[in-house]
């Protein structure tokens, strides 16, 4: 495994992957969930990305259970300090429970706390901007937070570059914890919005970016190619809608001769391209079975070539 990168200005280092846990208790059942994770940290990973809202999307969960997950295993093989842990807050987990506002959070983290089996969350994170909140409001939350030790750093995802600059504003005029971390979508078919808006800010400010998607939601492995091959998983719809195109076959064209020419898979390729990219800490990427953890762990120590990047570069521009 490559060394730890370190997440913006705080001192939680962690290796170059991020372990997704959007699956887990959804697409990976928790003996999966369990030998995904633990194939994650044997291969020498340490931080897992999940949130209160994973899965509410699918019928009958209510939130919460890759939370529950993840808590379990921490519990039953004891590697709490090992691994840092990342959650969000804010997302709808229904309509009474949702936003950014001051006691909403700090209700929230206790039932984030409860499932995690743990009392404290290296990473809490903003799932996703409330225009409706006042951003200083949800930094005094975090200030509270940090200070009871609950949490530790706090990041933020799917922000605007506005709101973002105006949050990091806020915590230099009134002491408040700033974000270290920005969670955005990004991977090689996904780059407009965060290279044009977000880039030039997180650099200027020293803030981690740990993207989520980084694999497009599967899309970039290669096993869409047709749309008969939508079929093949919960998340192909989703997929064919978006990415199945002129532009994603041309990217899949490019991975297809860079993996070639790397030994490497689609995916392992698609990942080392984020790792080399400037101002990029660490791609969160999602597996449902521990062989694909092993494969996805490579990326990490993949090199890819200056011929290689401007071959990506420019499929994916």
């Amino acid at each position: 495994m490559a060394s730890t990168r370190t997440l913006g200005r705080s001192d939680l280092h962690i290796t170059p992957l991020v372990l997704g846990g959007n699956v887990f208790g959804w697409t990976a059942d928790q003996a999966a969930s369990f030998r995904i994770l633990d194939a994650f940290v044997a291969g020498g990973g340490n931080a897992v990305d999940t949130a209160d809202g994973y899965s509410v999307w699918v019928p009958g969960h209510v939130g919460g259970e890759s939370e529950t997950i993840i808590g379990q295993w921490l519990r039953q093989r004891g590697r709490r300090n090992d691994v840092i842990i990342a959650t969000k807050v804010g997302w709808e987990v229904n309509a009474q429970n949702k936003g950014l506002a001051k006691d909403y959070i700090l209700r929230a983290v206790e039932g984030s706390l409860k499932r995690l089996q743990t009392d404290y969350i290296d990473l809490y994170q903003s799932h996703k901007d409330d225009p409706t909140v006042p951003v200083d409001e949800t930094l005094e939350a975090y200030a509270q937070l940090v200070q009871q030790g609950k949490v530790r750093v706090i990041g933020a995802s799917n922000f605007s570059a506005e709101r973002l600059r105006e949050s990091l504003e806020a915590s230099t005029n009134h002491g408040f914890p700033r974000y270290e971390t920005l969670q955005p979508l990004y991977n090689l078919y996904d780059r407009e919005d965060f290279e044009k808006n977000l880039l030039p800010l997180v650099k200027e400010q020293n803030i981690g970016v740990i993207p989520y998607y980084g694999l497009a939601a599967g899309f970039l492995t290669g096993k869409y190619r047709s749309e008969a091959d939508l079929q093949k998983s919960a998340r192909g719809g989703g997929v064919g809608q978006k990415y199945l195109n002129d532009k994603g076959l041309r990217i899949l064209s490019a991975l297809d001769a860079v993996a070639a020419r790397q030994q490497a898979t689609p995916a392992q390729v698609a990942l080392a391209w984020i790792l080399a990219q400037p101002g990029l800490t660490a791609p969160i990427a999602s597996a449902t079975s521990a062989d694909q953890v092993t494969e996805l762990l490579k990326a990490t120590e993949l090199q890819l070539s200056p011929e290689d990047l401007t071959q990506l570069g420019e499929a994916s521009a």
